[in-house]
């Protein structure tokens, strides 16, 4: 169950070769009653010096860095101290698929360098996004991510094709933090005549772009990024691009997604809640959504709205979660049919699709 109270302060390592970046990071941790700051570092040789000193509970970390860059110190660290890491980093072009393979190794979580705080207004902002990633990172449950990503590179080939006949039924997805893995771990155990998927999984700008190109080269199914427009139909899954809410409109038998650039919802640009709303309208008891791993609540009331309108909702159990946020306020709402262990997600969803 998600922690309601923190009982002691988060400790937290700030790890970056820009001063500026430093002081800046580490005055959004001291502004926190909850967090604790235990030392910055400029580079990994530094922060493993602390590291020994003080194990952190949170460790935020640029990718650029002298010596040893923070792609290898997070290899290393992964394997010798399993702590929940956040990148925060300038999300440039250039280095947008060295990030990646940050949050697809080991990183909870993104963070973009903003290009300039304009106002004291800006800058708390900043500071209490901070402060709620480091606070949502600290629940991670990093060992279980590393044993995710150890089946992930150990999946058998061996697909169950299901019944063609089956395939009016459209798939709803959200996640957070840690999501990335656990939706790789879908979609590459599903067949290529799936029906059609929607994904809404919080990622930067620019990230989900790289994230559906490399699913793509390595699921059955046809993944993309969504664009306006976009038609939903058999054997292919579409995630909703960074900084865009997706909506499905249509009917059962025409479906397509369109992008919107209304305000967040949940703090939240794209949010799983609007996704989730929107397939509630169409899907009826042809729908079937599921919310994964991920931090606060976007998404639970989505899905409470989809098993209301008939919609099969599944939320993510405990033990297979990242971070068990997400799915657990959906079941406070009692928005799931089911509580799924990860591992049985495709196969249930293989199923349903034979039915």
């Amino acid at each position: 169950m998600e922690k309601m109270f923190l009982s002691e302060k988060i400790k937290v390592l700030v790890v970056d070769d820009s001063v500026i970046f430093r002081r800046l990071l580490a005055s959004a941790v001291e502004s926190d009653i909850d967090l604790k700051l235990i030392g910055t570092a400029s580079d990994a040789f530094k922060a493993t010096e602390i590291i020994e000193q003080e194990l952190p509970d949170v460790i935020t970390l640029d990718i650029e860095m002298p010596h040893m860059d923070g792609l290898t110190f997070l290899h290393k660290l992964m394997k010798q101290h399993p702590i929940p890491v956040i990148i925060v980093s300038s999300i440039t072009k250039g280095n947008r698929e060295i990030c990646l393979d940050a949050y697809l190794k080991g990183a909870i979580d993104i963070i973009d360098k903003p290009i300039k705080l304009k106002s004291d207004s800006n800058l708390y902002d900043f500071y209490a996004f901070v402060c709620e990633k480091i606070k949502g990172a600290s629940k991670a449950n990093v060992r279980q991510k590393q044993k995710l990503l150890f089946d992930i590179d150990h999946l058998k080939p061996e697909i169950i094709k299901p019944a063609v006949s089956s395939l009016n039924k459209v798939i709803a997805i959200g996640a957070s933090a840690g999501g990335t893995t656990a939706i790789e771990y879908i979609l590459r155990r599903l067949p290529s005549n799936m029906p059609g998927i929607v994904i809404t999984q919080h990622m930067p700008k620019g990230f989900t772009k790289l994230f559906a190109n490399r699913l793509n080269d390595i699921c059955e199914m046809e993944v993309i990024e969504g664009k306006d427009n976009d038609m939903v139909v058999t054997g292919r899954a579409i995630i909703a691009p960074g900084n865009h809410h997706m909506v499905v409109n249509g009917n059962m038998r025409v479906m397509k997604v369109n992008l919107l650039d209304s305000e967040p919802v949940n703090r939240h640009r794209p949010s799983v809640d609007v996704m989730f709303d929107s397939v509630a309208r169409i899907g009826k008891e042809n729908g079937i959504g599921i919310l994964l791993t991920g931090m606060g609540a976007d998404g639970a009331k989505g899905l409470l709205n989809m098993r209301n309108s008939g919609c099969y909702t599944i939320a993510q159990d405990e033990k297979s979660s990242i971070v068990y946020g997400m799915p657990y306020q959906a079941t406070l709402l009692n928005a799931q049919n089911e509580i799924l262990p990860l591992a049985d997600i495709p196969d249930f969803l293989i199923k349903q699709c034979m039915k």
